[in-house]
């Protein structure tokens, strides 16, 4: 029997975005915690969104090169079951933030050609989880979120150390070919499942974990 895809919807907004996710059979909700981002909450928000959250619904938190401050300010205000780090943190901060939070950390390293993939193996000791993302372009203002993919030729037939995710790109048309082309267990989809930057739709998050399904 084969195993069923784990999905995480990221940028989820509002309650309604979090009941949708949820009720289409997502495992982990995303917030994004970054001020250029359309999909940016502030504290106050995430804490509201995941308290509401029901059991079984993982809530991960998406910086980007944050300090202690700020991640001392989230952990306190926001119960969350991960941190995602997003930015150009290198293998000892992954391993800083864990040990001074005690919660589980997924890396986010972009992918554009093999010389990346080196770049990811570094983080196999130190993070809990890799987010295998496209590459950004240099110009772009985001790190993630995008709607961009990269060659999943690339890592086609690989297999790493650490539970992976494959974002970047990924939608409710084109998420079937991506897992059958890289075997992924967890896919990520933010951009992928909006009806415009930051409005999240239901009936694409349906679509999606059962196109990924």
């Amino acid at each position: 029997m084969d195993q069923k895809t784990t999905v995480k919807i990221c940028g989820l907004r509002t309650r309604a975005d979090l009941d949708a996710a949820a009720a289409a059979g997502a495992a982990y909700a995303g917030f994004v915690f970054f001020e250029k981002s359309p999909r940016h909450l502030s504290l106050e928000a995430a804490r509201e969104l995941a308290v509401a959250a029901p059991p079984g619904l993982a809530k991960v938190a998406l910086t980007v090169d944050a300090d202690n401050g700020f991640l001392d300010a989230l952990t306190d205000q926001v119960p969350l079951d991960m941190l995602q780090l997003h930015g150009a943190e290198t293998p000892g901060r992954v391993e800083e933030v864990k040990a001074r939070y005690g919660l589980p950390v997924m890396k986010a390293v972009g992918v554009a050609d093999t010389a990346d993939l080196a770049l990811l193996e570094r983080y196999f000791g130190a993070a809990d989880q890799i987010l295998v993302d496209a590459k950004p372009p240099r110009e772009a203002p985001l790190p993630g979120g995008n709607g961009l993919s990269f060659d999943w030729r690339l890592i086609a037939g690989r297999r790493w150390p650490v539970p992976w995710m494959l974002a970047g790109g990924l939608t409710p048309d084109n998420v079937g070919e991506a897992i059958a082309m890289t075997a992924a267990r967890q896919v990520d989809v933010s951009s992928g499942v909006e009806s415009a930057p930051g409005q999240k739709d239901a009936e694409l998050m349906r679509a999606f974990v059962s196109a990924a399904g």
